[in-house]
């Protein structure tokens, strides 16, 4: 089914979009650049993501929807499903990693908030890294579903 394949594209794009910015992007800038240009152009590289992972989690919103009506109507699930509470999960760590945290770790390096840089950007990163192992599990089952 053609949605199948466009929710497993999708997910394994935004997945690749995760591991390439945090296994190979931000260890090769800070390891390239002095720290504060490397913080800088690696946190816009974040915020691209964030706002693609938007888009991408509202599309796989949709088709998962869509997919759990179509397997309701056919006798065989709710509409309730394990994707879609997997996107669900990538959503809220993205909202919560990028758009939530973010403002406060600006906050921390003027030296204002209550918590340091150090645990906000732990928490954003362990975030970010949950995301990524929902989006995997997301893409290892769409990868294992039969084409019925």
């Amino acid at each position: 089914m053609l949605l199948c394949r466009i929710r497993t594209l999708l997910a394994a794009l935004w997945l690749g979009l995760i591991a390439t910015l945090g296994a190979a992007v931000a260890p090769t800038l800070f390891a390239m650049l002095e720290r504060t240009e490397a913080g800088r152009i690696a946190g816009q590289l974040f915020r691209i993501e964030a706002h693609a992972g938007l888009g991408l989690a509202v599309a796989l919103f949709l088709i998962e929807r869509r997919l759990a009506s179509l397997r309701m109507a056919a006798g065989r699930g709710s509409v309730m499903s394990l994707n879609l509470l997997l996107v669900l999960g990538a959503l809220f760590c993205t909202v919560l990693g990028f758009f939530a945290l973010q403002p406060m770790m600006e906050a921390a390096r003027l030296g204002q908030g209550s918590f340091s840089f150090g645990a906000l950007h732990g928490a954003s990163s362990t975030l970010f890294l949950v995301k990524g192992l929902l989006l995997l599990g997301m893409v290892w089952r769409a990868a294992g579903e039969s084409p019925a």
